[in-house]
């Protein structure tokens, strides 16, 4: 084998060995940057709340307080990390993809106009989503998730302390 041909099999052979790692490396990146979970809607077990329906839709939220509040508000974050989280952030923090749930009633200073006023922004955005120049910035969650799945969610964003 001529010099120059033994020469070109070895710069190859480097070649490869160094771009071996740097190829697995971008393979694993790809697949780990899917943001935080799947992105097909997930299911929110709801049986531990009590119905509410699907053919009135309520403007405040009925788990804000009360009886049922504590096990919305488990079922909120279950339901919130499963479908919110890979936009509005883990654990409702947002990493500036989405617009930060956290301030929905930053506002309102406990004023209960202004409050139910941001409850009925929110089933409205979770229901029907949100686009502009007809791009869809948030989809529809209405009959992907149940009226008490979307009011447990609200429950827990709003047991997330706000961004200081």
């Amino acid at each position: 084998m001529p010099a120059s041909s033994a020469s070109n099999t070895r710069l190859r052979t480097a070649v490869l060995a160094l771009a071996l790692p740097f190829v697995a490396g971008a393979a694993w990146f790809a697949g780990s940057a899917r943001g935080h979970g799947d992105t097909a809607p997930q299911p929110v077990d709801t049986g531990t709340l009590p119905k509410l329906g699907s053919d009135d839709w309520l403007s405040r939220n009925p788990f804000h307080e009360g009886e049922h509040h504590d096990e919305a508000l488990e079922v909120g974050a279950r339901g919130y990390n499963a479908n919110c989280a890979r936009c509005h952030g883990l654990e409702a923090v947002s990493g500036g993809i989405a617009p930060d749930v956290r301030k929905l009633n930053a506002d309102c200073g406990g004023d209960e106009d202004c409050l139910a006023d941001m409850d009925q922004y929110f089933i409205d955005t979770a229901r029907h989503g949100r686009s502009r120049d007809g791009r869809v910035y948030m989809p529809p969650f209405e009959g992907i998730l149940s009226q008490e799945a979307m009011w447990a969610i609200r429950t827990y964003i709003d047991s997330r302390p706000p961004p200081g």
